[in-house]
């Protein structure tokens, strides 16, 4: 039995994403709490703080070193953070008087804070990539799309004809800013974290500063002007990318389930679940995954801000909140690109559909296309009183709007033409141009 969805064996292959995942199970948190432990035993050896010998035997041991997740619980619980029984565990493996040297004025959040930001760094790794493969996807659907008529709808009403191609680059254009967002907000968060007990260095005496650079060196992350401990932003910040982009994959799910509606069927899931009492039924399982994941990430991201606040110069319950909430938005938000892809790759239109839901208004639809028409040859208001009027006809009387206002007023107007929703799709294709032209200059 599972307590979360994301690690249960029945729920995982939908909920969760097994590659963003594996950063964050306990044996993948040891090795980078070792791996950090290493870093810092080599960049006090290269700057003289701790002998050489016993930097490289630190370094060593603690690279090939192998820790049962379950030998740290009970100091994990006692501690209320795996580091203390760690250390403990290495300095056993390393032995002899290099074991003095380890884990040299840091403190456990300076441990647990790099090893996090290593592995955050491997999930922006998927992330970008998933994007890109989303991001290609979606730019190579809006251009096949974009003379595709099809109802514009605004608070779930047809309004206007748009095209396909132009909804899809609705989709598209915001994942182009988040791909940007990630971009900008890596230095601000690849921090290496080394403060110390309280944030001063001072057991380091005047070295301090320098250990944390060279630590950000070992580490490949930015050493920052001064400790973190306390200054979660960057994480909040990732937090809130997180669920930005969740949100965006989730109106894509949105839209996808209103439009596969069976009374609607313009669009299909080709990865559609089956019921168990239905065979007609092809579920948007997809789709609703999305959707699911944008709402949860929203919420969780409110409980991730209360993180912002820690005690003083560090404090353990905000610390804690983000052990609670930060993994659950990072395999939620893998999850999310990985079943996106899938979803767009698989996607079926029903171009015929479109054009039949079009068709099936009565001309409804180009009511806006028809009083502005009118409104060359007569005052608007009086336009549109006219074509209100022959809506409220046209609904009564199952005719079309264009040929009842082509009976009532004598204007020199191409009735034909205007009958036509292709002819008014205003800057619908420029607009998917820019998007995609955006999307592929920034490809690579």
């Amino acid at each position: 039995m599972t307590v979360s969805p994301l690690d249960s064996a029945l729920y995982g292959a939908l909920l969760s994403d097994a590659e963003t995942a594996v950063l964050f199970d306990a044996r993948a948190e040891i090795r980078a709490m070792l791996a950090v432990e290493a870093a810092l035993a080599r960049a006090e050896a290269k700057l003289g703080v701790i002998p050489a010998e016993a930097g490289e035997r630190i370094a060593r041991t603690a690279e090939r070193l192998e820790i049962e997740p379950a030998t740290l619980a009970a100091g994990t619980a006692s501690a209320g953070v795996p580091v203390p029984a760690l250390v403990e565990a290495l300095r056993r493996a390393v032995g002899g008087e290099a074991a003095a040297y380890l884990h040299w004025g840091a403190t456990s959040q300076d441990i647990v804070d790099s090893a996090l930001l290593l592995r955050l760094r491997s999930a922006m790794e998927i992330y970008e990539r998933r994007l890109a493969a989303l991001i290609e996807q979606l730019a190579a659907l809006a251009e096949a799309h974009r003379a595709t008529v099809m109802a514009g709808r605004t608070r779930l009403q047809q309004a206007t004809p748009i095209t396909f191609g132009l909804k899809v680059a609705g989709w598209l254009a915001p994942l182009l800013r988040h791909r940007q967002r990630l971009r900008e907000l890596r230095p601000r968060l690849l921090l290496v974290s080394f403060g110390g007990a309280a944030g001063t260095l001072a057991a380091l005496g005047d070295r301090g500063l320098a250990v944390a650079e060279a630590l950000a060196g070992e580490l490949a992350l930015e050493a920052p002007a001064g400790p973190w401990h306390t200054q979660r932003d960057g994480l909040a910040e990732l937090a809130g990318w997180l669920a930005l982009t969740t949100g965006s994959l989730g109106k894509i799910g949105q839209d996808v389930l209103l439009l596969a509606q069976s009374e609607i069927g313009e669009l299909h899931e080709g990865v559609g679940g089956g019921s168990s009492t239905m065979p007609q039924k092809a579920n948007p399982v997809v789709s609703e995954t999305l959707v699911a994941v944008a709402r949860m990430n929203a919420g969780l991201l409110a409980t991730l801000q209360q993180a912002m606040l820690p005690d003083h110069e560090r404090g353990g319950s905000a610390w804690q909140l983000e052990w609670l909430t930060l993994p659950q938005m990072v395999v939620l938000t893998g999850a999310a690109l990985r079943h996106a892809v899938a979803l767009i790759g698989g996607l079926r239109v029903d171009v015929r559909r479109m054009r039949a839901n079009v068709d099936a208004s009565n001309g409804l639809i180009l009511a806006e296309a028809a009083s502005f028409a009118l409104a060359r040859d007569m005052p608007r208001p009086e336009a549109q009183a006219l074509v209100k009027a022959a809506c409220r006809d046209a609904l009564a009387q199952d005719r079309h709007l264009i040929d009842l206002l082509a009976e009532r007023v004598d204007a020199p107007l191409d009735w034909q033409a205007l009958r036509d929703p292709s002819n008014y799709l205003g800057a619908a294709d420029e607009i998917v141009e820019r998007i995609i032209r955006e999307a592929r200059s920034e490809k690579g």
